[in-house]
């Protein structure tokens, strides 16, 4: 029986994704564990959003959905985005102690 380039497509990317997404937690757990590491949250927040964008295009099927739906999920990235910076805000400007 001959596979369609269709049905490799299908098994192949979310393989080679689940593979990438296997390195990207390798590099985060190995870079946590490095004694000194500069910039570690930096770096460990850089891996977790590379991460999300990959679950959410490929697992979720984002690159296929129609345009209203992508629009939902950009304005819900944004709107979380909003809400760290936020956050984050508020937690700089309180008084040590």
């Amino acid at each position: 029986m001959k596979i369609s380039d269709r049905d490799r497509e299908i098994i192949l990317v979310p393989v080679l994704v689940w593979i990438g997404l296997m390195v990207a937690l390798a590099v985060t757990v190995t870079y946590a564990f490095w004694p000194h590491a500069p910039v570690k949250v930096e770096v460990a927040l850089v891996i977790a959003a590379i991460k999300a964008a990959l679950i959410a295009i490929v697992y979720m099927r984002l690159s296929r959905s129609p345009p209203l739906l992508r629009l939902a999920a950009v304005a819900a990235f944004l709107w979380l985005l909003m809400l760290f910076g936020l956050t984050f805000a508020d937690y700089l400007t309180r008084a040590p102690g």
